[in-house]
């Protein structure tokens, strides 16, 4: 398979496949289930730098290959591949993050993707220009489509993890090996031979130079490396220690719902700064301050849906669309009523009247808010039980 390719090259376009695959993964991991326009503007992010690990991850295997002399890269073909890559990795991650992630969905997703992918590979290849022909081996080919959609669907299973840190990596390397051992299967399955001598051989349109490719690669390298070293900068939002106001309400049992309780101090009431002998917490706010273009608004909190932390303010859901509410997340826990709020997440409070949906997800869980537009909010490893008590679903001891 690697016979008479550059082995340096060859290692190249596996990490440029791997260092694309963490980065794409690593934005979409931020997105599922909490849909506006700053996480499509993400899911576009991860649509872009999945595409160009995938495609340039190609273009370096193809300058690794023992490629006739004279061969040129016609620059139609060439565009088309790469735009037919973040074409389906796109629709493909919109897909699967959108509604409920059946296994028939990721599936059809994966297809998609695999397919996607393999089209990329035989139209760049067709974009080769030079004095020879080229033929296929089907076999081969076929085995390059099925180890494409093998990738694909790894890779949307990723996706739909959540994770971080060395399982992300563990599956960025699986992907990029795959989108690797595809390339190169491929070209396995490939032969240059000269062409018939009643041939005229005739190179239409743009064509560029296997050195000018080198540029372009050599620049989307530095783009893939840049996203990858951006991807791992903490989010400003995750920095620092954790505050005795964060962490107060859930160290502190609150009464559930249908009556029960998990409680091991029943006696003290949750403050704003979780002591004992602190002043009581403050009534449940009834309304809440969001922003609009023409000043302050306040809406009751009987219609918010969830809150979460945006920076040192929050955005609050009101079942139809997300607004900008001053007070920070902590802020907004001591203000809304116990009995009605829980804090699921560091960075997400949701309304438990308004759950219709909760399934376990990777490490942690989702749910789902009811209104004309519902949405789905992360659940932390740590507040599934009383996520679960809250709705009922814990498990009675006798």
């Amino acid at each position: 398979m690697f016979e008479g390719h550059d082995p340096y090259l060859v290692a190249l376009s596996v990490v440029i496949a791997i260092l694309g695959g963490y980065t794409g993964f690593g934005l979409a991991a931020r997105i599922r289930g909490t849909p506006d326009a700053g996480h499509r503007l993400l899911l576009a992010g991860a649509a872009f730098f999945l595409a160009i690990g995938i495609w340039t991850m190609h273009f370096v295997g193809m300058l690794a290959a023992p490629l006739p002399a004279g061969t040129v890269y016609l620059v139609l073909p060439t565009i088309v591949s790469f735009l037919i890559c973040a074409l389906v990795v796109g629709i493909s991650l919109f897909f699967v993050s959108i509604g409920e992630p059946s296994v028939p969905r990721v599936a059809s997703s994966a297809v998609l993707l695999g397919l996607g992918i393999a089209s990329m590979h035989y139209v760049g290849m067709h974009g080769l220009s030079g004095e020879f022909a080229m033929t296929h081996a089907p076999g081969m080919v076929a085995l390059s489509v099925a180890i494409a959609i093998a990738a694909a669907y790894g890779g949307l299973r990723a996706f739909l993890a959540r994770q971080g840190g060395v399982p992300l990596m563990l599956s960025a390397v699986a992907f990029g090996v795959a989108v690797s051992g595809m390339h190169y299967t491929a070209m396995a399955g490939m032969q240059v031979v000269p062409p018939s001598t009643d041939a005229h051989h005739h190179m239409d349109g743009l064509v560029a130079s296997p050195q000018m490719l080198s540029l372009v690669v050599a620049l989307l390298c530095f783009v893939i490396a840049a996203g990858f070293l951006l991807s791992l900068v903490p989010d400003p939002r995750r920095k620092g220690p954790v505050t005795a106001a964060e962490v107060a309400p859930a160290a502190i049992d609150i009464p559930i719902a249908d009556g029960g309780a998990v409680s091991t101090s029943p006696k003290l009431r949750p403050t704003p700064l979780g002591g004992i002998g602190q002043p009581p917490r403050p009534a449940p706010a009834p309304r809440l301050p969001v922003e609009g273009a023409d000043g302050t608004h306040f809406i009751d909190a009987a219609e918010v849906r969830s809150v979460r932390a945006d920076a040192h303010y929050t955005k609050v859901h009101d079942g139809t669309r997300e607004r900008m509410c001053p007070w920070s997340i902590s802020e907004a826990e001591a203000q809304l009523d116990p009995s009605l709020f829980v804090r699921v997440h560091r960075s997400h409070i949701v309304a438990i009247p308004h759950v219709t949906f909760v399934r376990k997800e990777g490490d942690g869980a989702v749910v789902e808010l009811d209104g004309p537009s519902p949405h789905r909010v992360p659940v932390s490893r740590a507040k599934i039980a009383e996520v679960k008590a809250r709705l009922g679903l814990a498990r009675r001891t006798a």
